[in-house]
């Protein structure tokens, strides 16, 4: 009689991330993931599911947090029980922030060691992270893994996108199976696909508010990112040509190819746009800090508001509405053009004529004040001169106070954006994202140029991880640091609003081009605006990860300035 072939609970947990076509694992091993790591080197790798080690767990959420943006699939992080746990938080809670689906996975220890004070035990996980996940599974037996692994899934997935945690005891990776006794679905038996169609009545509403406008506008948002609707949105919105602001999670959503593009922000030239627009139509747009709140001088109250998102609780959540549409986005464009399809197309709109004649003068006036070979480097000419040596499908990290503001106001100014191409921690505004977010998206998309701008402060939060990027070999992967040795948004504020009263906002004089050597990446310091290009060409050419320390001067953006009017800051 033949044996039967007998699977462990590591073994039944890798099988069910195969089936979710998970190809990476960013996490730091420990105890009680002995199992699941065997079952990766035995057979998993063949397979084509792989470790992914970091040098902390909060880089490895943040890097399955870049992989899911880039790639639009969950990123799958872990971290072992206790204090592997507490230091994925960071990480998750960024994700949740902006509504990007990552699994956490973490171990608790076995279940006769409850509540004995054992090592790392007596840390309730599940209400850690109850505020940051959508949905926390807690389990202590093999076979109910599967089930756990459908729901986690999910959760993550379904509706407004989001993290899910997956608790698994040691006792369930230690248990042993019969493999026949051990029931894998396809994930199409235990998922949802396509989205239910919106109402007729309610299209026919949308596209009459839109048609009888003076000075429509459309908001997009990461509603659209998430459902992939860019090429809907950009068809609708050249058919009628209506003006187009992408929220900061929308950009890409609408590129600098269509004319229709206004802006990625309402801190510059799309203030004023926003503000005078008779109908407003916000898709997938939680109308956050970054779109003013929906508040004056950014918006109207008197504005006819039509509001479509996949979450029923964001719909006039932040302003009043006219219309509140619950759909997903890219269905709901996809409905729209069949029907505006039956009128005329509008082949020239005077609105948008005239914003278009407004942009480029913006544009002209803004380059000729930061086109100057000033030193310390203007921080502005720093981001023009990455801008404009990006390949075209490049991917852009963004990552830090004042700098993230700097590139976010240019970043419709120079080739255009593709979709899934543009990560920042908007929502969080966390800082040290750039070291692991470029390496999860070069991880996704190892083809494409990343390029990270980010902060001397920002940058090194998560600086150990340039030793991750130099293990894995990635290469055409660039840093560039603007070093104004301060915490600058910060410092601008203390500057401007108290008296110049600086306290623990000055940075010491650092050499991140040695610190990047050290870790065994190609490094350069660059004190002259006319070195950029030529700089960005050797780390490029390096075949290494490379970090170029731009000595940067310190200045308020006009971003910091919004935020300080709004009370954020």
């Amino acid at each position: 009689m033949e044996e039967k072939t007998k699977i462990n609970g590591g073994d039944v947990l890798v099988k069910c991330l195969l089936e979710e076509d998970v190809k990476y694992m960013f996490g730091i091993i420990g105890g009680q993931f002995l199992n699941m790591f065997d079952a990766i080197y035995e057979w998993g790798r063949e397979k084509g599911i792989d470790t992914v080690m970091f040098r902390h767990e909060q880089g490895a959420a943040h890097a399955a947090d870049a992989w899911a943006r880039v790639t639009n699939k969950p990123g799958v992080c872990f971290g072992t029980v206790g204090p592997g746990a507490t230091d994925l938080v960071p990480g998750v809670g960024a994700a949740w922030s902006d509504n990007i689906p990552v699994i956490a996975i973490v171990p608790q220890v076995n279940s006769q060691y409850d509540d004995t004070y054992t090592l790392q035990g007596n840390l309730d996980q599940i209400t850690l992270f109850k505020p940051i996940t959508k949905y926390q599974r807690s389990i202590r037996d093999l076979n109910k893994i599967p089930d756990a692994v459908h729901k986690v899934f999910r959760a993550a997935t379904g509706g407004r996108p989001g993290p899910a945690l997956l608790e698994i005891y040691e006792d369930a990776f230690l248990e042993e199976e019969e493999e026949e006794n051990v029931k894998i679905l396809p994930k199409e038996m235990y998922r949802p696909y396509g989205m239910p169609a919106i109402e007729n009545d309610q299209i026919k509403k949308s596209l009459e508010l839109l048609l009888n406008a003076e000075k429509p506008l459309i908001l997009s948002g990461g509603g659209v990112t998430r459902s992939e609707g860019w090429n809907e949105l950009k068809e609708f919105a050249e058919y009628l040509q209506i003006p187009v602001i992408t929220t900061v999670m929308g950009i890409g959503t609408l590129s600098n190819s269509s004319r229709c593009l206004i802006d990625s922000t309402i801190q510059g030239f799309g203030k004023e746009v926003s503000y005078q627009a008779d109908v407003v139509l916000a898709l997938g747009c939680k109308f956050s800090f970054t779109m003013g709140h929906g508040d004056e001088p950014f918006f109207k109250n008197s504005q006819k508001l039509i509001q479509v998102d996949i979450d029923s609780s964001i719909i006039g959540r932040a302003k009043p509405i006219t219309l509140g549409i619950i759909g997903d986005c890219k269905l709901f464009l996809k409905q729209m053009l069949a029907e505006v399809k039956k009128s005329k197309k509008v082949e020239k709109r005077e609105w948008l004529e005239s914003l278009q004649g407004l942009r480029a003068s913006f544009k002209d006036k803004f380059f000729k004040r930061i086109l100057k070979d000033k030193t310390p480097i203007l921080p502005e000419r720093l981001v023009y001169e990455t801008m404009e040596f990006m390949d075209d499908d490049a991917i852009l990290v963004i990552d830090g106070g004042d700098i993230a503001c700097y590139t976010v106001e240019q970043i419709n100014f120079h080739k255009p954006r593709p979709p899934l191409s543009t990560l920042t921690s908007i929502g969080m505004g966390h800082l040290g994202t750039s070291v692991p977010y470029a390496i999860g998206a070069k991880l996704a998309k190892p083809e494409k140029q990343v390029i990270a701008i980010v902060g001397d402060g920002s940058f090194l939060f998560n600086v150990q991880d340039l030793e991750t990027a130099v293990r894995l070999g990635l290469k055409n992967l660039i840093y560039v640091i603007a070093n104004n040795s301060s915490w600058g948004m910060i410092k601008s504020c203390q500057n401007k609003y108290k008296k110049k009263h600086f306290i623990d906002v000055d940075l010491p004089d650092f050499d991140f081009a040695k610190c990047a050597e050290g870790f065994g990446c190609y490094g350069e310091v660059i004190t002259d605006p006319n070195q950029l290009k030529a700089a960005l060409e050797r780390a490029k050419s390096s075949n290494k990860p490379a970090v170029l320390d731009v000595k940067s001067a310190q200045t308020m953006s006009d971003g910091t300035k919004l935020m300080a009017s709004m009370g954020i800051l």
